[in-house]
């Protein structure tokens, strides 16, 4: 996601507060942090995934490979 993106997110946020925003806006304003959301969770998983954890028997476990492809309950 870009900073003009985060900008908008943002300058929506401070409309809604002061003004309030119209239906497209509001639409907008949705879609724009449904997609941030996305972008952060992503990104977190990604970090996870590089994870390397030594186990007491001295081998290193990826974390990202035994438990990347799992999916949530």
């Amino acid at each position: 996601m870009n900073q003009e993106k985060i900008d908008r997110i943002n300058e929506l946020y401070k409309k809604s507060k002061a003004e309030g925003l119209t239906e497209k806006e509001k639409t907008e304003q949705a879609l724009l942090r449904k997609e941030f959301v996305a972008n952060v969770r992503n990104n977190l998983k990604a970090q996870l995934d590089n994870i390397d954890m030594q186990n007491p028997d001295g081998t290193i476990t990826n974390l990202g490979e035994e438990y990347g492809n799992k999916t949530a309950n």
